[in-house]
């Protein structure tokens, strides 16, 4: 049978220069590979059926394009999936286009939000005939095989005779080990390592692509929906299956790998085995991993390093302790201290830290003491996103109690917490406040730390030109940039400080202004690529 999967995104990722195509011709763009659809590929393979992947990642595959090809080709089953909310409105748009093209195949959504909302979602989207919850392998086997009859397919919710049905759901599958290696070189795209949370920087020009290693993370912070969909429990592959997939993913020529996992610092023994594994089979790819800062494998950092570990990210979130208990972090600012000096002291090239500002019940005060904390911790690079709140969430189901969003009306919407909850501080202080802290950390950066700024800057401007990397660095000292349309800002939303602020407001549209938006806005973007000449002659142009 033939398959075809999509892997839906935000209009967030950054199409390179055509003269920096691949080796293999291929264009490359900024941003983690869909791991999930390429691991379905190989599923469908090695189960000896057919499938052919797009990313919208891709500026050459719009839905026009994706929709020509399901015409002419007629697969079985089409696959769309998301993992967020802010997805999903794209998810929508591009799920009614193919439906309205053709009427027999059958569309299926999958991903996080899909599943956490999946009877929600075939009420709003009825065109999409399957919404499939958990994990997605043996579950696309099973349903493929029963597409006209999904009674007996676990995991999938459906309609039938005019209601949804919601199958059981399925058991979640212990043995990783048990799945192929994903299909990363069916999909006609190549991948760059650029800065966490779509900051255009590049890392590397080497190949590069992502792994998970794990599944799941038991902590219960209140912002997190990866407890709920995982149902508490943490899964992992074994060290030997892990160190295979590094040899391969070598042999085919990459030079960097981010394991995607939600908490890879879990199981010392494990990481030790990886690490030892490494260095038996001689391997040099490049990697790095996320974890908690209270980890007890962090005596491991040195191993990891010789291992050629090159990047560790923290979720610190919050230089106040009070910030941290509100948020259900589980962790203290000793513990931040202790993490990040570890991990430096090991010789970890790129410690990142995630923060978080626009927190519930958080002062001036406690931002200002967020931003002097990061200055005086050793990171190479950070990021401070306003916190939103979705369905899902522990702070969902607080703020639906406290009457705050409506579970009926808004769950498919995105909020930042400032918007709606009063113990927040207004967005205009936030932006304010957020913006002298920058100004006060890059500057404390450069003073106190010039080797590792030096280092940082180096890098950058190995791949990147020298007028990009100085924006980086003065857009603190800027001010507000104007210029930018409704449309701009709300479909493409690419400076890093707003996205999680555009991406909110995007998923509160109507879906016929949702519509609208996005028509505005690619008929801005082809005219702002045709007076350019071509979208591939600028340093860096967001994706359609």
């Amino acid at each position: 049978m033939l398959i075809f999967l999509v892997h839906v995104r935000d209009p967030q990722f950054y199409a390179l220069p055509a003269k920096t195509r691949a080796k293999n011709g291929r264009l490359r763009v900024m941003g983690f590979p869909p791991i999930g659809i390429m691991s379905l590929s190989a599923v469908l393979k090695q189960a000896g059926h057919d499938c052919v992947m797009f990313d919208q990642a891709n500026p050459e595959t719009p839905n026009e394009v994706i929709i020509e090809a399901i015409n002419h080709r007629q697969p079985v089953l089409v696959g769309l999936s998301f993992l967020s909310t802010t997805s999903y409105p794209y998810a929508k748009i591009l799920a009614r286009q193919i439906r309205a093209a053709n009427s027999r195949v059958k569309l299926a959504f999958g991903g996080v939000f899909a599943s956490l909302n999946a009877s929600l979602v075939k009420l709003q989207c009825p065109e999409v005939d399957f919404v499939c919850r958990g994990d997605g392998e043996q579950l696309i086997l099973d349903l493929i095989e029963r597409l006209d009859d999904p009674v007996e397919v676990a995991g999938v919710t459906w309609a039938k005779d005019g209601k949804v049905v919601q199958n059981p759901n399925r058991v979640m599958e212990r043995n990783l080990d048990q799945w192929p290696f994903p299909d990363r070189e069916s999909l006609d795209l190549d991948f760059v390592e650029s800065m966490p949370l779509d900051v255009p920087a590049v890392l590397s020009m080497e190949r590069f692509t992502t792994m998970q290693t794990s599944r799941g993370c038991p902590w219960p912070c209140v912002f997190c929906d990866i407890p709920i969909f995982n149902e508490g429990k943490w899964r992992a592959r074994s060290p030997q299956h892990v160190v295979a997939e590094l040899k391969h993913l070598e042999e085919l020529g990459y030079g960097s790998v981010y394991f995607v996992d939600d908490h890879f610092l879990l199981q010392p023994k494990r990481i030790d085995a990886i690490c030892h594994g490494i260095g038996q089979e001689r391997l040099a790819i490049q990697w790095g991993i996320e974890g908690r800062v209270d980890s007890v494998a962090q005596h491991l950092f040195p191993a990891m390093a010789k291992a050629h570990c090159r990047t560790v990210m923290f979720g610190i979130e919050s230089g106040s302790q009070k910030i941290l208990d509100r948020l259900q972090k589980e962790q203290t600012l000793d513990e931040v201290k202790t993490a990040v000096k570890n991990a430096k002291r090991a010789g970890i090239e790129i410690v990142h830290g995630f923060f978080t500002v626009g927190n519930p019940d958080e002062t001036v005060e406690d931002m200002q003491a967020t931003f002097d904390f990061a200055s005086k911790l050793p990171l190479d690079t950070f990021g401070f996103n306003r916190l939103c709140v979705y369905r899902g969430t522990p702070l969902w189901q607080e703020y639906v109690k406290r009457g705050l969003v409506n579970e009926a009306t808004d769950w498919y919407k995105y909020f930042k917490c400032s918007e709606i909850d009063p113990t927040c501080l207004p967005g205009e202080v936030i932006n304010r406040v957020r913006q002298e802290g920058l100004r006060r950390l890059f500057l404390y950066k450069i003073f106190h730390y010039p080797v590792q700024t030096y280092r940082l800057l180096r890098r950058f401007l190995r791949f990147m030109p020298v007028r990009d990397v100085a924006y980086l660095i003065m857009k603190p000292f800027l001010g507000q940039k104007k210029g930018a349309t409704k449309a701009e800002v709300l479909s493409r939303a690419v400076e890093h400080a707003d996205m999680k602020d555009a991406a909110a407001q995007l998923t509160q549209l109507t879906d016929d202004m949702l519509h609208k938006v996005l028509t505005e806005s690619r008929a801005e973007r082809l005219r702002i690529q045709q007076e350019a000449g071509s979208s591939r002659e600028l340093p860096m142009v967001p994706a359609p």
